[in-house]
């Protein structure tokens, strides 16, 4: 039976009324034997003037505690209530995703009523940023200007699968001990080390993107420690890692092609055409001429897609990317299109790093074919369907092919225990595909599912959607969810697409822009 199939029939039988085992590989953790205590001092900046920091010192292999140990770093903003409802631990997804900045932010964009009542908690998981040791494979893995995306001839397969391999084996070269502790399961126990230095005995968690698969296998390992659960954006669990991937290429095609309907809508502004395909065979072209002559020697075929594909996370992206295209095609100018680029696609070494952890959790958490030829056949099938960025993805994950370390396995997280659990999904995100959202609802029994209608922005509470922030704000409150007849408990419509820039920024603009530039990409 396929892991989808295993799944569903695990639905039926939660919904029944009993809860499925933990599979192999991913069994219960015992109790966090954590006494530590939190140092917290303050690391105040001027956008959050209380906000705390603190590190937690945990085992690399927790199945043995008193052996190597390595470093969280935390963040905190402190409640000041006189009513506290705990720790709500925060993660902005990847894996890789850096989340001590993102304490201050869900603090800072909560209702101060709500917020006051807890210790709203950021961490960089293990491997990621401020923790030790922090992951670095290959320094300057994503340097311009790399070869085309699309394998159309053997030298181009080559010259990907070879840089693909390098990734994997100065991975395996430099952090080979590391290596098999760093997956889901290793940092939700990381998580409930957390909850226990805190003293509180059960967590308050919400998460975004990746971030939600986090919290789901945080559930379904410690279900009694779940007070509130909050995922938004959310991960199909069935699908990790390789068909969540391949899923993907046609989601964001999709929004690919949104973008270049709604830059043919402002023809006016941008002058690329009214005709959405004509818009779209327009950047096919601009691709085709990156791949002969890069932008200012730093944008080719390769980097024109990484730069692209934020506009697949969020809308607001849409004007400026629009205006460097613009700009290339109508006027020859590369200047704006490298500047896109540099703001949205160029990997520094925090980027360096974000990537380490994303391939040594995604090749570690679930089984990957290490057959090229299955890779081959499956990605040619995609980009036939959905070319936009089919082959750009595949070479991403590709060194989960030559990965040195075993697969465990992904967690079955369908669950009869827990809480309400208040689910957000945005009807069109390409990162995360409406289906899984469904999907996670059915797997844990009791959750509420509220939809953004006709969104598809990746990460949609906090954003500037009041309808859906008032649900999370109740939430936090008081547990209070919304309850329907149907598959959803309830409807926001989603906001409207962005116009092209005038002199003012939005609330709306402004809250989306700092939220995703928390949340990053590829998660």
């Amino acid at each position: 039976m396929n892991p989808r199939a295993a799944l569903l029939c695990a639905t039926a039988v939660v919904l029944a009324g009993t809860v499925t085992a933990v599979p192999a590989g991913a069994t219960p953790a015992p109790a966090a034997a954590a006494t530590a205590k939190l140092d917290w001092k303050t690391c105040a900046t001027t956008d959050q003037p209380t906000l705390q920091c603190a590190s937690l010192k945990v085992p690399l292999d927790h199945d043995t505690p008193g052996g190597e140990q390595i470093t969280l770093a935390l963040s905190r903003v402190p409640h000041t209530a006189r009513t506290y409802q705990g720790p709500l631990l925060v993660n902005p997804g990847g894996p890789g995703g850096r989340g001590l900045s993102l304490a201050g932010f869900v603090a800072s964009s909560l209702p101060k009523a709500v917020a006051a009542q807890y210790d709203v908690i950021g961490f960089d998981p293990r491997g990621v940023g401020r923790s030790t040791p922090a992951l670095d494979c290959r320094p300057g893995h994503f340097g311009p200007v790399r070869p085309d995306s699309v394998p159309a001839t053997e030298a181009a397969e080559k010259a990907n699968l070879e840089r693909a391999r390098a990734f994997a084996e100065a991975c395996g070269k430099k952090y080979a001990h590391v290596l098999p502790f760093i997956d889901t399961v290793s940092a939700v126990r990381d998580m409930d080390a957390i909850r226990a230095a805190t003293g509180a005995p059960r967590l308050n968690y919400f998460g975004y993107s990746y971030g939600t698969y986090l919290g789901a296998v945080y559930a379904k390992l410690y279900p009694q420690r779940v007070r509130r659960l909050v995922l938004d954006s959310i991960v199909d669990p069935t699908g990790v890692w390789y068909e969540a991937n391949l899923t993907q290429d046609v989601a964001f095609n999709d929004r690919h092609r949104a973008l270049m309907a709604w830059i043919a809508k402002y023809h006016e502004t941008y002058r690329l055409g009214s005709d959405p395909e004509k818009v779209e065979a327009a950047w096919y072209a601009m691709r085709a001429a990156l791949a002969r002559k890069p932008a200012g020697g730093k944008v080719g075929a390769a980097e024109l897609e990484d730069t692209f594909l934020p506009g697949g996370y969020y809308d607001g992206y849409w004007p400026h990317l629009a205006k460097a295209f613009a700009a290339y095609v109508n006027d020859g100018k590369a200047d704006p299109l490298v500047r896109a680029y540099e703001d949205y696609a160029a990997v520094d070494a925090s980027g360096d790093n974000g990537y380490s952890v994303y391939t040594s959790v995604q090749c570690r958490d679930a089984l990957w074919p290490r057959d090229w030829d299955t890779w081959r056949s499956d990605n040619w099938a995609a980009y036939r369907k959905a070319p936009f960025m089919a082959w750009n993805n595949a070479w991403y994950n590709a060194p989960c092919a030559f990965w040195p370390t075993r697969s465990r396995g992904p967690v079955n997280i369908a669950n009869g225990a827990l809480p309400p659990a208040l689910l957000f999904q945005a009807t069109n995100d390409a990162a995360t595909p409406y289906e899984g959202g469904a999907l996670v609802h059915a797997l844990l029994r009791g959750s509420s599912f509220v939809v953004e209608q006709g969104g598809g922005n990746h990460g949609v509470t906090l954003s500037g959607n009041s309808c859906l922030d008032k649900h999370l704000a109740a939430y936090l409150t008081d547990g209070t969810v919304p309850r329907g007849t149907g598959p959803v408990d309830a409807v926001c419509e989603a906001q409207p697409d962005p116009k092209p820039p005038t002199s003012k920024a939005t609330a709306r603009t402004a809250r989306g822009s700092a939220l995703h530039g928390l949340l990053g990409f590829r998660g």
